[in-house]
């Protein structure tokens, strides 16, 4: 063992969790290393959240420059349609990525963070033993250890991942060429951002999907506007569709697909692109000799991100849903107050998601189904984004994209707030404030939002709810 280091925190993984409680770590004082086996900002920022929105971005500004040489639009045309070179876009979005990771570096170094660069294998709770890329090893012994190991993306054992035919959502992230047709196995949020992406650039996708609706972990009147987005595209989706194998020996992969009503048939494509969900990573750093409990295959922790191993916290991905970045920062930050001696917990009123598609959902807290099969009475209020001046004006009306909000009937408490709509991610503050603080109607109602603005909307659906709306007709609720 070339040296060996002691330490009062010792943060694995440096994504969207491990390098904020690193950070935080370092800010109240203490010795903190953080062990990362990739680049500081993991799979978020590396090859998740960063790089795919920069690529959806690029892939819209490309899709409206196209709609502008097939039509003039607000007044403008294009006479040459648009080029695309992939390799450009690739290195546009590297650049992002790596603007961004050495920030990160940055940060860390600024609250005397010791990063290194190696794969940390834990021989008990306390101790990890760092291969280093160099062939070196490091031993770290730490009072207190924060697992942020984060998650990987779920392979089907039909379709093992071999970056050429079959693709992970990782792999899309670096292709060279736009292949021409594209089978995504799996309509989540993943396969659906990819998809529309795609799309837009020029790809001709369909969706194979095992459930009866795209997009399951929203409702489907969030969902209509991108699956009509879809249809109008001319992407198709199959539901209630299974992929059940693929043969690559004519050097074009033939995915072979089942449902019930169609029966057995197959899909001659470029590309298949595996997006059905994610997994912890729990296997090969040591888990077993930790002495951690595992509950429905994620990291069991308690509403302060403890394990039941005393000293080791647990956040992220490994422990559960919903796998988010945001959820993730917010545990790394509140795990290191804790070791720190502060009083935390992580008990949040709800997570607000966001999927990027066309057009954007974004929702927290709960549907107004859900609330009725928690037996809960509701009100809701809806405003259709057609009747919002600044979506006009951004020429955001279409599709048929609205706010809409559900408060408890006798005391008008907000229990959930949903948008989908161009440019909506940019609301989801906003909700998650009004859920986190308790708002009622009326707090939301009597707040003075700028005009003109989306968040114009937010106000507009409570006015709604509230049975009174200035820029839409009363509607029976």
């Amino acid at each position: 063992m070339s040296n060996t280091i002691n330490c009062d925190v010792l943060v694995v993984g440096g994504g969207p969790g491990g390098y904020p409680a690193a950070i935080r770590a370092g800010q109240l004082g203490l010795k903190t290393v953080i062990v990362e086996g990739d680049r500081l900002g993991g799979t978020c920022l590396i090859r998740g959240c960063i790089p795919s929105k920069a690529v959806i971005h690029a892939a819209s500004r490309f899709d409206d420059m196209a709609a502008l040489h097939q039509s003039s639009s607000m007044g403008l045309t294009l006479k040459s349609a648009p080029a695309l070179d992939m390799g450009g876009l690739r290195s546009w979005k590297d650049g992002i990525v790596d603007q961004l990771s050495t920030g990160v570096g940055g940060l860390l170094k600024a609250a005397k963070v010791q990063v290194i660069d190696g794969w940390a294998t834990f021989t008990n709770a306390k101790t990890a033993v760092i291969a280093k890329s160099d062939g070196s090893e490091t031993k770290i012994t730490a009072q207190n250890v924060i697992l942020a190991n984060g998650s990987s993306e779920t392979e089907i054992p039909a379709l093992p991942f071999d970056g050429e035919h079959v693709l992970s959502s990782t792999h899309v992230l670096d292709l060279d060429d736009l292949p021409k047709t594209v089978a995504i196995v799996g309509a989540g949020y993943i396969g659906v951002e990819l998809g529309s992406a795609l799309t837009k650039l020029g790809s001709k996708v369909t969706f194979v999907e095992a459930g009866p609706q795209i997009l399951p972990s929203y409702d489907s009147e969030l969902v209509k506007p991108v699956s009509q987005w879809l249809k109008k595209k001319g992407v198709e989706v199959k539901l209630n569709t299974k992929a059940t194998g693929v043969d690559t020996s004519k050097g074009k992969p033939v995915l072979s697909v089942s449902s019930e009503d169609a029966g057995e048939e197959t899909l001659s494509v470029n590309k298949i692109i595996v997006a059905v969900g994610r997994r912890p990573r729990l296997e090969g750093w040591g888990l077993e000799t930790m002495g951690v409990d595992l509950a429905n295959g994620f990291i069991a922790i308690d509403n302060q991100c403890r394990t039941s191993m005393s000293g080791v916290f647990a956040i992220g991905d490994i422990t559960g849903e919903p796998m988010l970045a945001h959820r993730a920062t917010t545990q790394g930050e509140i795990a290191a107050e804790i070791i720190s001696g502060q009083k935390r917990v992580f008990d949040p009123t709800a997570i607000a998601a966001v999927c990027f598609t066309e057009p954007e959902i974004v929702g927290v807290g709960l549907s107004p189904n859900e609330a009725h099969q928690a037996g809960i009475d509701v009100i809701t209020g809806r405003f259709p984004f057609a009747a919002s001046g600044r979506a006009l004006a951004m020429d955001a009306g279409q599709p048929k994209g609205f706010v809409r909000v559900t408060a408890r009937k006798d005391d008008h408490v907000i229990i959930g707030m949903h948008a989908v709509g161009h440019h909506v991610a940019e609301l989801s503050g906003e909700f998650a404030l009004a859920l986190e603080m308790g708002a009622v109607l009326e707090d939301v109602s009597q707040t003075i939002h700028v005009h003109p603005t989306l968040s114009e909307s937010t106000a507009e659906s409570v006015l709604s709810a509230l049975g009174h709306p200035i820029h839409i007709a009363a509607a029976k609720r």
